[in-house]
């Protein structure tokens, strides 16, 4: 995949809810931003990530809550898109601790300007990062959880191994790593590009491997309540 990097800086963003119009222009391209600020003119960016907007951001939280997330975490949501679990999790973390990665510049930016309360966007401070290759060093800060929520099901797995190389050097050895996936009984030929609406299906076999290639542990979780039966995988340092 080729560099996408696309750094939000805080206090862009913070002028930008104050001005309520677009974005300055050394921060989004003002013909990028798809509507008004605070006017939800469809919920485009709601369905391009499946839907399900309340039902998957409150299961996202609950799982990671009884996880033991703790307000003073620093938790990186991979693919975070229009903040389906931001707008849940980053009132309830300190401030700056919420990092967000989205290969989709206009999700995060939906997700900015139509689904993040204004006041919560400026007390909380998430760190949002617009990047296609897994670029997590960009945030400079080690993570305590990590979670992928429906992206392995999306993409190769040459790019699970990236995630996965480019994570492990910002994990604590306490670290975690939640990532769900479609799950097959025995390994199936999935597409050979990545496809954001695609589905990719992996056995338990292939995570663990994926996993062990780059120096983690797996754990299987298995069911964990999501509505369209993706299990839930636990990674760690070895």
């Amino acid at each position: 995949m080729g560099l996408q990097l696309f750094r939000f800086p805080y206090a862009a963003l913070l002028r930008f809810f104050k001005s309520k119009s677009n974005m300055a222009n050394d921060v989004i391209p003002s013909h990028s931003h798809p509507g008004s600020a605070g006017t939800k003119n469809n919920d485009n960016h709601r369905l391009y990530v499946g839907g399900l907007w309340e039902e998957i951001g409150n299961l996202q939280f609950s799982f990671l809550l009884s996880q033991g997330l703790c307000k003073e975490h620093v938790l990186l949501d991979i693919a975070c898109g229009s903040l389906r679990l931001g707008v849940k999790v980053i009132p309830f973390l300190e401030p700056g601790h919420y990092l967000g990665i989205d290969k989709e510049r206009m999700l995060i930016e939906k997700g900015i300007s139509e689904e993040l309360d204004e006041s919560i966007f400026s007390e909380k401070k998430p760190i949002l990062i617009c990047n296609s290759d897994f670029d997590f060093n960009q945030f400079g800060v080690y993570v305590d959880m990590a979670i992928a929520q429906s992206l392995f099901t999306h993409i190769t797995s040459p790019q699970i191994c990236s995630c996965l190389a480019n994570l492990r050097p910002w994990m604590k050895p306490e670290s975690r790593f939640f990532a769900t996936f479609f799950e097959s009984e025995s390994e199936v030929k999935n597409p050979s590009e990545p496809d954001d609406h695609g589905m990719f299906v992996y056995t338990r076999r292939q995570m663990e491997d994926f996993g062990t290639s780059q120096g983690f542990s797996m754990n299987y979780l298995g069911h964990w309540n999501h509505p369209r039966n993706q299990m839930m995988v636990e990674y760690r340092l070895c």
